[in-house]
C-alpha cells in the first residue's frame, strides 16, 4: 500500500473499523464482564500478534478464543497440552508408506488460522518450543520439508498461575515471542449476575456465525500499519523501553536492583504495532499517548524479569511499568 495523507488514512480506516467494532461487540455479548480482555484480544488480531492469557480456571479465558475464532470464517484448533505431549503432537509427523517406500507428511494441529494452546505450561520445554518456529516465521518444518502456515496466523495461549505441580514455566525466548500477556481476573457482582442469566439451565447465546473474513483482517492490517504515529511519540516508546533496561540513567533510581533484563527491541516494534491497532479500532488514522498506555502494561509485564531482591520484597512487573509511566513524561 503506497503512502496515504492522513485525511486518506483517516476515511479508509472509517470504513474498515466497523467490522471490527462489530466483532468486538459481539464478543462482549459472550465474554460478559470482560470488556477489556476482548478489546486488546481484537487489538492483538489487528496487530498480528500472539496472546498469552493467564488466569484461574473459570474466567472465560478458553471461550474467549473459541469466539474469537467462531465469529471469524478462518479455521480453528485446539491443543490441549499434558506433560506427555509431544512436539510431533503439534507440526505433524512424517509417515512411512510401506507400499510406495516413501515418507508422506501429516500435518498437525499448528496448521490453522486460530491455534489455541491450552494450560501452555502443562508440556515440558521441548513440546512448548514447537511452537517456536511457527510463532515466529509462519513456518513448520517436518523432517525435511518446511511448510508456509495461511495467514491470519494466531496463537492464542492460556495458562493457570496458581498451579505450581506439574507445570513447565515458558522459557523467556517463548514468552518474548507473545504480543500481549492478558491478566483475566475476576468479574463484577453485576456482571456475574449477567453471566448467571446468560449460561445457567437451557438459556444460551445460540450457534455462533462468523461476521469477519479472514481477507478483511489482512487488508485492515495493513491499513493499520500506515496509521501516524508521531516522531514524539516514537521517542516516548524508546523513553519506556530504556527506561526498563536502564533505570540509574532515567531518573529511576529506585529501581535499580529490581530489574534483571528489561524488554527487548521487540517490544519496542510491539508497543508502536499495537498503539497503531488500537488507534485503528478507534476509527482513527494517528496514535494518542492514550493508545499506548492502553497496551503498554500487556506488551511489557512479560518482558520485564526482575531480581530476587525485586520477588523478595513482593514487587511485580506492573509496580515496574508503573513507576516508568509515572517518571517518563508524556509528549
Amino acid at each position: 500500500m503506497e503512502n496515504l495523507s492522513l485525511k486518506e488514512i483517516s476515511e479508509l480506516i472509517r470504513s474498515q473499523a466497523l467490522p471490527f467494532q462489530e466483532l468486538r461487540r459481539e464478543m462482549t455479548k459472550r465474554i460478559i464482564g470482560q470488556d477489556d480482555l476482548v478489546h486488546k484480544a481484537v487489538v492483538s488480531l489487528l496487530a498480528n500478534g500472539h496472546i498469552l492469557l493467564e488466569g484461574v480456571p473459570g474466567l472465560g479465558k478458553t471461550l474467549t478464543v473459541k469466539t474469537l475464532a467462531g465469529l471469524i470464517k478462518a479455521s480453528y484448533s485446539r491443543i490441549q497440552f499434558t506433560p506427555d505431549l509431544l512436539p510431533g503432537d503439534i507440526v505433524g509427523t512424517p509417515i512411512f508408506q510401506p507400499k510406495e517406500g516413501t515418507f508422506t507428511v501429516k500435518k498437525g494441529p499448528v496448521f490453522a488460522n486460530f491455534v489455541l494452546a491450552d494450560e501452555i505450561n502443562r508440556a515440558p520445554a521441548k513440546t512448548q518450543s514447537a511452537l517456536l518456529e511457527a510463532m515466529q516465521e509462519r513456518q513448520v518444518t517436518i523432517g525435511e520439508e518446511t511448510f508456509k502456515l495461511e495467514e491470519p496466523f494466531l496463537v492464542l495461549a492460556t495458562q493457570n498461575p496458581i498451579e505450581q505441580e506439574g507445570t513447565y514455566p515458558l522459557p523467556e525466548a517463548q514468552v518474548d515471542r507473545f504480543l500481549v500477556k492478558l491478566k483475566v481476573g475476576y468479574p463484577s457482582k453485576k456482571a456475574e449476575l449477567e453471566i448467571l442469566d446468560a449460561y445457567s439451565g437451557e438459556n444460551n447465546h445460540g450457534r455462533i456465525e462468523p461476521i469477519l473474513d479472514p481477507r478483511e483482517i489482512l487488508k485492515a492490517r495493513k491499513t493499520a500499519a500506515q496509521i501516524y504515529l508521531d516522531p514524539k511519540l516514537k521517542d516516548y516508546i524508546i523513553e519506556i523501553v530504556f527506561s526498563s533496561r536502564f533505570p540509574h540513567e532515567h531518573n529511576l533510581p529506585k529501581l535499580k536492583g529490581l530489574i534483571s533484563y528489561g524488554a527487548s527491541p521487540r517490544a519496542t516494534l510491539y508497543l508502536a504495532g499495537a498503539a497503531k491497532a488500537s488507534a485503528f479500532l478507534e476509527g482513527r488514522g494517528y496514535v494518542t499517548p492514550e493508545d499506548i498506555r492502553f497496551i503498554a502494561f500487556d506488551v511489557l509485564r512479560h518482558r520485564i524479569l526482575l531480581t530476587y531482591e525485586a520477588e523478595a520484597e513482593n514487587i511485580a512487573p506492573e509496580d515496574i511499568i508503573h513507576e516508568i509511566f509515572e517518571t517518563v513524561g508524556v509528549p
